[in-house]
């Protein structure tokens, strides 16, 4: 961390403010406010109580846990890492718009993109292929005209825009449900590790903090926070994604929702989306477009394949059986077997449970979902 910026009695000060347990962000803010920062709350406790009541005094006056403090600044120690105050100047200007914002943001990467103009991309853990190359191909192309990808380092959906986002000039922001130390899930350690060198990591949840379910509401509406709008790719009518969503239109935020077939569980949350308002997207020109930013002329999110094959017309963007596309296209079960397999190895289609196969095309317009269910965390 850079103590020029916030020095080092001033972190500390923040951190023993807002460490102790049981003091609501609003009280929090409040207090802060009538004793002009952290300083003069710790220097008046005896005033706590009448502006604040008991327990949030007796909370001041125990203090946090001195080992967590420690272990804090020797976090902000390390290079790229940071704590942003509510009133630092490099605080998303976007995220004090919201009701309540965090007092305090745990960082680490650059702290450039959190000025940047940001887009989340939210959306199913259990991402079909489909979901993942429509998420990641956006993401890209958002990244490519300028925009830095807000999302939630959930797997999925969530992973492949930071990965998109990554890959262009915009770069990435993961908003964490834990603390900035702790990498959940697991396996996005890697991906995590690319956005705190390549991107940024935020959160509001003190060193240490696991993945909690009731982390993630908070997350997300963080997530939606930071962001100029939100996109939906891929969601059940339960799921954390449509909370993002809600928070985003609470915020005063634009929602985008992709479609997708109507017979997928995971299209239902998006198709609601749309029914309520938001706006369709099938490319990322729709989304740069709505909001006022300028387009670039590279690649969009949709990869037209010049070439066209008998089977996946057949095929359409439905879910179907060697049965189905035997009857459709009129080829004998060996040569249709065989082209399957050739499209399996190009990667164009992919198979599905129940010996059905979708076809894999990184297009937005039309697309098929296969058959998921959201998980329970978050």
């Amino acid at each position: 961390m850079d103590w020029t910026l916030c020095p080092r009695e001033e972190a500390e000060s923040w951190l023993r403010v807002t460490l102790p347990l049981g003091i609501p962000p609003s009280v929090l803010r409040a207090l802060l406010r009538a004793m002009g920062g952290p300083a003069g709350v710790l220097a008046r406790r005896d005033a706590v109580a009448s502006l604040a009541g008991s327990e949030a005094a007796r909370a001041l006056l125990e203090g946090p846990d001195p080992t967590l403090v420690e272990s804090t600044m020797r976090w902000l120690d390390q290079e790229s890492h940071h704590l942003l105050t509510w009133g630092d100047s490099r605080y998303p200007a976007l995220l004090l718009q919201i009701a309540n914002p965090p007092p305090v943001l745990y960082v680490a990467g650059r702290l450039d993109l959190l000025a940047a103009p940001a887009f989340a991309i939210v959306g199913s853990r259990n991402a079909t292929t489909q979901g993942a190359q429509d998420a990641h191909s956006l993401a890209r192309a958002l990244s490519a005209a300028g925009v830095t990808i807000v999302s939630g380092l959930a797997l999925g959906i969530d992973a492949a825009a930071h990965r998109g986002g990554l890959a262009e000039s915009g770069s990435s922001i993961a908003v964490m449900g834990t603390g900035p130390d702790v990498v959940y899930p697991a396996q996005n350690r890697d991906l995590a590790a690319a956005l705190a060198r390549d991107g940024c990591l935020v959160s509001e949840f003190p060193l240490g903090t696991a993945a909690r379910a009731g982390n993630f509401p908070r997350r997300n509406r963080l997530i939606s926070g930071m962001s100029k709008g939100v996109l939906v790719v891929e969601a059940a009518l339960a799921s954390g994604s449509l909370t993002t969503a809600r928070r985003a239109l609470e915020q005063n935020r634009d929602v985008f929702a992709v479609p997708g077939s109507i017979h997928s569980p995971l299209t239902k949350g998006c198709h609601w989306l749309i029914k309520e308002g938001a706006k369709l997207v099938e490319n990322a020109g729709d989304i740069l477009s709505e909001l006022g930013w300028p387009a670039q002329p590279a690649n969009d999110c949709i990869d037209e394949r010049a070439s066209r094959d008998a089977v996946l017309d057949a095929m359409a963007f439905d879910p179907v059986s060697l049965e189905q596309l035997a009857e459709r296209t009129g080829f004998a079960m060996p040569e249709l077997a065989a082209r399957i397999t050739r499209l399996e190895l190009q990667s164009r289609i992919a198979a599905l449970p129940g010996g059905r196969f979708q076809r894999v095309e990184a297009r937005v317009r039309a697309r098929e979902k296969r058959d998921a269910a959201d998980g329970v965390i978050e």
